[in-house]
């Protein structure tokens, strides 16, 4: 495998995109599905899950059994808020019955990982097998084994439990309390120990043909695989597959994602990301803090003295203060990642120590793919866990096993945080760093070698809600501080104690004090809310008039009438908690560790992840409008990534680093040109990584690693791309190329001798939008069926074309007909918009019934021809129509087809992406258009005439030569010497 860094000097750079361990075992995947009740379809080019098909359902599944039983025994009325499962009971039933068996299936997963930690550490032995279905006939010894065992300190429990799981240890997990949900609905000790289901069709039991009790079916199917928490697991003599903790994440991110077709995020990207950022994070924490005017990485590890105690000391607590945040955390694939190279930058410092402040000097760590590679210096095998026959460790062995468990727990606790708005996503994302503390668990002396050390309490860290939305102002510094100072202090010390304990009635216990702390702090806490500020301003008002003891006939009269106002403003304030504060999430509230003792608010040193890309036709109207109002982003067609992009700004810390992989169009959508400024903002450098190897599976986008960082002097602006395994880097420049651009385009390609041709272009031209009118088409959204037809069906239906009808100068004939009538369709409208529907995106008729350029807009050059007989076009078409009467249409439709506008717009735009590149309106309006002389005009006109009454007879034919002379006159008209033509001749991309 090779080790890559990018953005560092070196110009040539690899990449692992082979040997990645996240890759799905199908044969797994689908038949773990099947077991549950689910199945995989495709749904608008996304893989999705849903519930098994009525005509394929088997009642004795997973998830079958659970809606049945909330359905008969009506649970769904034991919860408050059902509303927020789905919009109709079916809906409800479905998501409360798929979080349960996410839950459980959680809880059976991890043990099964637990199993094969046990057998493993235990040189292999047998009797360390506990969840199988000769242990467990019955759902409700799961439940047994889930809160009376692994709930339990091994002297609570009963006699009868330790005799049948005695050498099981407590583990200190939430996995293992009962839910919220749990509480409100079911247990799976509730689930028919009598169900069957047939087999599956390919089923890996090889021995069973006919139906199988469902919990034996389960049990059985799991244990036919070899389950390992990391993959140094190797095939045993058995031959099972191995299942890892990786692909099991990859799995949790599917189910989870069930509704959007989740994406998982390769490891080759995770990786990259987490090493480059952390490092960034890493030299300007070193440089405040330890060394001034620290260069780079290379120049902290010539500095750092690891052979003195004290300043391996400062350094170990100078990493363990940076404080890193995915605020779309997902399955915690990107915490994992972070997690895992902060242990190996230590080990790369020479600083890692264990818990006497001895370094430990016998292995080497590095992440690769997200696991932890070690490595033993003497024999180069890789270094594994386990004790003798007498079942106890070698001390060198147990001290470094020691030392990454509580490596790993003091940076899952201290360093590292996440938010999701799903809670099925913070379970996993809880559960992915139990299973990495998992891998280095160890057997503790003080139980003489018999029980592994218990899980820490690293909940508290990943929490849910709606990272976007809060109630108290978005300037995040919200207290009066001199307010608050002793509940901050008591906040944190409350905080610490709980992530301390491993009692279960402690824990409890801080819980209430924590939420009765928060409950108290938002006392203090400014509302970003109008309607809530103004209920506080009047509130505060009426208090002062009701103190007046002899009130006179003005101040009662007063009294009512602000009465009248407060109820009025607390019921918008109350409709808005219900259907938009519900789920906020308060950073300023939720992590002591970003406050001061007063209360600042300090922010994080890093954030980092895969944001969702959800467009505005998926948000609901409320959201849409708070979004609105809250973000600057939050504008036109806005997607919600550059939402998080704004708000990664808001709770990083002045010199914090950044890093998100997003869409390739965001690179140059005019949409997203104040998230751009955001970025480019503030003293920070940027990074761009384009990654034209499609990343996601069955995502047709292509993606970008957008990052930025403080950089003391020179911002910079670098662009690499990945090619294969290999990433190249392009070209670094002064941010201000950058920032000099109006819509802050992040440019691919940069050079001089380019960009002085573009500038010559440019000159003593016009732009498009200044000398005509540019236009997309008809948007028929979800009544496409309705609009679009297959025949003319009345007076009022028009040929409608679309981009794939567009050829250079040609437009094939089509037939799709729309049923176009601006009347009828205006009051579809006006009642969508009431029900707060998507809208038609209506257009004028005058649009179609003039002269005009017709150009696709999927396309990586403009591909245009002419209309002027009155053609309808759908949005995958552009239309522009001249309205400066000294440019003829013909005259710039040469222009638009020239290789020397094929060059201008392809070095003047980031491409949106090799999948679906898109050519913009936007882009289309800033090509600049030489005013010509008539007869120059004429000159390009004849020959654009001759090309289209060529490609009326013959659609194919060979138009080489007058494309040519066109070029060449183009060329003479913007003045391009014979060195300049050559250079766009051998830069073009056609």
């Amino acid at each position: 495998i090779n080790l890559y860094k990018i953005f560092s000097p070196e110009h040539l750079l690899k990449l692992p995109f082979t040997n990645d361990y996240n890759t799905i075992d199908n044969k797994f995947y689908n038949e773990l599905l099947y077991i549950l009740g689910l199945q995989e379809t495709k749904t608008n080019g996304k893989k999705i899950i849903i519930r098994t098909k009525e005509e394929n359902r088997k009642y004795g599944t997973i998830l079958e059994d659970t809606i049945n039983i909330l359905k008969v025994r009506n649970k769904i009325d034991n919860i408050d808020r059902p509303d927020l499962y789905g919009s109709n009971k079916d809906e409800q039933l479905f998501s409360i019955a798929l979080e349960l068996s996410i839950t459980w299936l959680n809880r059976i997963l991890f043990l099964k990982l637990l199993e094969g930690q046990l057998i493993r550490y235990n040189r292999d032995n047998p009797n360390f097998t506990f969840i199988n279905s000769e242990k467990i006939k019955y759902f409700a010894e799961l439940d047994e084994l889930f809160f009376e065992v692994l709930a339990i300190k091994p002297e609570k429990r009963t006699q009868s439990v330790n005799k049948k799981f005695g050498n099981l240890p407590y583990l200190n997990s939430s996995l293992f309390e009962l839910t919220e949900l749990e509480k409100q609905t079911l247990q799976i000790s509730d689930l028919k120990d009598r169900l069957k289901i047939p087999v599956f069709s390919s089923t890996i039991l090889t021995k069973e043909k006919n139906e199988i009790n469902t919990l034996k079916y389960l049990l059985d199917f799991l244990n036919a695989y070899n389950f390992s928490s990391d993959t140094k697991a190797e095939i045993q003599n058995d031959n099972r597959t191995i299942i890892n903790a990786a692909i099991l994440g990859l799995i949790f991110e599917k189910i989870n994602g069930y509704k959007d077709g989740s994406f998982y995020t390769p490891s080759f990207i995770t990786t990259h990301i987490s090493r480059q950022t952390i490092k960034k994070t890493v030299i300007n924490k070193f440089a405040e803090k330890m060394y001034k005017n620290l260069h780079d990485f290379e120049d902290l590890k010539e500095r750092i003295d690891f052979t003195n105690k004290k300043e391996r000391q400062k350094a170990n607590e100078i990493i363990n203060s940076i404080k890193i945040c995915d605020p779309a955390v997902g399955s915690g694939h990107f915490l994992v990642s972070v997690l895992n190279e902060l242990i190996s930058i230590k080990s790369e410092l020479k600083i890692l120590q264990d818990s006497s402040k001895n370094r430990i000097r016998t292995v080497e760590i590095k992440n690769i793919n997200d696991e932890l590679e070690i490595i033993d210096y003497e024999t180069s095998e890789p270094f594994q866990y386990h004790v003798n026959k007498k079942g106890i460790p070698h001390p060198e062995i147990q001290n470094i096993q020691k030392t990454l468990f509580y490596e790993k727990q003091n940076l899952i606790e201290n360093c590292i945080f996440g938010v999701d708005i799903n809670q099925k996503s913070v379970s996993i994302c809880r559960l992915r760093l139990w299973i990495e503390l998992l891998k280095n668990t160890f057997y503790t002396k003080d139980s003489e070698y018999k029980f592994l050390e218990t899980l820490p309490n690293i909940d508290i860290n990943i929490k849910t809600g709606n990272s976007l939305i809060s109630k108290f102002d978005t300037g995040l510094d919200i207290f009066e501080r001199s307010a608050v100072k002793n509940l901050i202090k008591q906040y944190k010390f409350v905080v610490d104690e709980y992530k301390k304990t491993n009692d279960y009635h402690q824990k409890k216990e801080y819980r209430k004090q924590i939420k009765r702390i928060k409950t108290e702090l938002e006392k203090f806490a400014i509302p970003r809310d109008k309607n809530y500020i103004k209920y506080i301003s009047k509130k505060r008002e009426l208090d002062l008039l009701l103190d007046i003891k002899n009130g006179n006939g003005t101040v009662y009269k007063k009294i009512a009438t602000i009465s009248t106002e407060l109820e009025e403003l607390k019921k918008i304030f109350q409709e808005n908690y219900k259907n938009i504060y519900n789920n906020s999430f308060e950073w300023a509230l939720e992590f002591p560790e970003i406050l001061t003792d007063e209360g600042k608010f300090i922010g994080f040193d890093l954030v980092i992840g895969n944001p969702p890309y959800i467009g505005i036709q998926e948000i609901s109207w409320n959201f849409r409008r708070f979004y609105e109002t809250a973000y600057k982003t939050a504008t036109g067609r806005f997607d919600l990534y550059s939402l998080f992009i704004e708000r990664a700004g808001k709770i990083l810390t002045t010199k914090g680093t950044f890093s998100f992989i997003v869409p390739g169009k965001f690179l140059n959508n005019k949409q997203f040109t104040k998230a751009r400024k955001i970025i480019t903002n503030n003293n920070h450098s940027v990074n761009i990584a384009i990654i034209n190897k499609k990343v996601f599976d069955n995502a047709q986008v292509n993606s970008a690693i957008v990052e930025y960082f403080y950089s003391r002097e020179n911002q910079t602006y670098t662009v690499s791309t990945f090619q294969n395994e290999e990433c190249l880097l392009n070209s670094q420049v002064s941010l201000k190329t950058i920032q000099a651009d109006n819509q802050c385009i992040f440019r691919i390609e940069i050079n001089e001798k380019i960009d002085n041709l573009l500038e010559k272009i440019k000159k003593d031209t016009f732009k498009v939008k200044d000398i005509a009118e540019v236009r997309d088409g008809i948007v028929a959204g979800e009544i496409k069926d309705i609009l679009y037809l297959k025949t003319k069906k009345n007076k009022y239906c028009q040929k409608l074309f679309f981009g794939k009808n567009l050829l250079q100068y040609y437009l094939s004939n089509n037939d799709i007909w729309v049923d176009y009538q601006p009347k009828k369709m205006m009051r579809e409208e006006i009642k969508r918009k009431k029900e707060k529907r998507p809208g038609l995106w209506m257009r004028d008729e005058k649009i179609f019934k003039r002269e005009k350029i017709l150009s696709r807009f999927v396309a990586k050059r403009i591909i245009a021809t002419y209309d002027n007989q009155n053609k309808y076009y759908e949005h995958t078409l552009h239309s522009t129509h001249i309205t400066d009467k000294r440019f003829k249409t013909k005259y710039v439709l040469a222009l638009f087809n020239s290789k020397l506008f094929e060059f201008y717009y392809q070095k003047s735009n980031s491409e949106g992406g090799d999948i679906f590149p898109q050519i913009r309106i936007s882009s289309i309006e800033k090509l600049p258009i030489k005013l010509a002389e008539t007869k120059e005009q004429n000159r390009l006109i004849k020959l654009v005439d001759k090309i289209l009454s060529l490609k009326i007879k013959n659609a194919n034919v060979d138009i080489t030569a007058e494309q040519s002379k066109i070029d060449k006159l183009v060329y003479k008209l913007y003045e391009l010497t014979n060195e300049e033509i050559e250079l766009v001749e051998k830069n073009k991309k056609r």
